[in-house]
């Protein structure tokens, strides 16, 4: 164990109430234990990828983020703890463009690429081991942005990127693979790796920036087959506000994921800010699962240059002024992807605590959360 680690017990799925209603699901009582010690809503971290870039990292590789699992898994860690100081209780493994096809490319065995994937679980698990260790060691005082650590529970999300993020040719943002590649195709593609993450030690299972219906349906058809026994959340990439970026159906997509009792939340990533009140308009008439949003800053990605480019991106503190309409249209689980840092984590638990409790001093804050857990958790006890 690390120096300044402690063994921290995770949130377990079995000690869950799997309810059975539409709304409820597998994994419904971890969700409602989380969010009801976060205080009702929860902040997922930011950008891995950009603050990586931020301290020197070069990311143009196939592998993207996943190469410094190989080659600095410790940089992976400190990030995961600026996270976590900034405010985040969802941290989002370094797996995204992890695949063992990916790292058999680079020569690495199945054994080897399969301890890769697990070690992206175990370094945010040891950072949220650290970071808790901190916390303990100094539980009878807030932080120094006002949390104290009874309020700051921590969940550790595998993270699962789409086929076309292994292809790194951008088809993640199209969905585009052309005719050759079936639901038989994505579902061998993924298959492995899911079984692994799973069995990891995560909290829950996300699959992030998905860009087509047949991709979740190989997703759901998956959770089937190799019996997960983990929640799952599912997040959708958009470039218009009305549909997901492959063209299909917001409605057919969301019905996807709402059909599995696995599937806990449900909603969208790496998507311009500018879209993200419309989508969570649109999904809460989808579906009674709880709502997750972590918007890009609005930049566009250039996948031949392998890098971000202006175009209608927002600064942190416009980024954040759209936080609390976020949470009012009924986002429970926000936070930032592409391009967004600790600041703008720091910014966003800030904003929701003020929309939470304004004006309260750090005790009767605190006193509050037990009376205030129902605005966000509702929908999942009363489905």
């Amino acid at each position: 164990m690390a120096d300044g680690e402690v063994e921290i017990a995770p949130f377990s799925p079995s000690h869950a109430h799997a309810g059975t209603r539409r709304g409820t699901g597998f994994g419904a009582g971890l969700m409602r234990e989380f969010l009801r010690e976060a205080g009702g809503c929860a902040v997922i971290d930011g950008g891995l990828a950009t603050e990586l870039e931020a301290h020197g990292a070069d990311l143009k590789d196939p592998l993207w983020s996943a190469k410094y699992l190989c080659t600095s898994p410790d940089l992976i860690k400190k990030v995961h703890l600026d996270y976590l100081e900034a405010g985040a209780n969802i941290l989002i493994t370094a797996s995204y463009q992890a695949t063992i096809q990916g790292f058999e490319s680079r020569g690495f065995s199945r054994e080897e690429s399969e301890a890769l994937l697990r070690r992206s679980v175990e370094l945010a698990c040891e950072a949220r081991g650290i970071f808790q260790g901190r916390r303990l060691r100094g539980s009878d005082r807030c932080s120094k942005d006002g949390i104290s650590s009874k309020q700051h529970p921590v969940l550790i999300a595998a993270s699962i990127g789409s086929y076309g993020a292994y292809l790194a040719d951008g088809s993640e943002y199209s969905g585009n693979y052309g005719l050759e590649v079936t639901l038989e195709t994505l579902k061998d593609f993924h298959r492995r790796r899911l079984q692994v993450l799973s069995e990891a030690g995560a909290d829950i299972i996300a699959f992030e920036t998905i860009p087509s219906k047949i991709e979740a349906q190989a997703y759901i058809e998956l959770l089937q087959e190799c019996n997960i026994k983990i929640p799952v959340w599912f997040s959708f990439t958009s470039n218009d506000g009305i549909n997901i970026v492959s063209g299909d159906s917001l409605m057919d997509c969301a019905s996807i994921a709402d059909s599995c009792d696995n599937v806990v939340a449900i909603g969208f990533n790496c998507t311009s800010p500018r879209y993200i009140h419309s989508l969570i308009l649109s999904i809460r008439k989808l579906t009674e699962k709880l709502i997750l949003i972590y918007p890009n800053s609005g930049e566009s990605y250039d996948p031949d240059k392998k890098e971000w480019v202006a175009s209608n991106g927002v600064s942190g503190e416009d980024f954040v002024s759209y936080v609390s309409k976020w949470h009012e249209a009924g986002a429970s689980l926000i936070g930032g992807c592409c391009r967004t840092t600790p600041n703008t984590i720091r910014a966003i638990a800030k904003a929701l605590r003020k929309d939470f409790y304004p004006s309260k001093p750090d005790e009767e804050l605190h006193n509050d959360i037990e009376r205030n857990i129902l605005k966000d958790s509702f929908l999942i006890d009363s489905a």
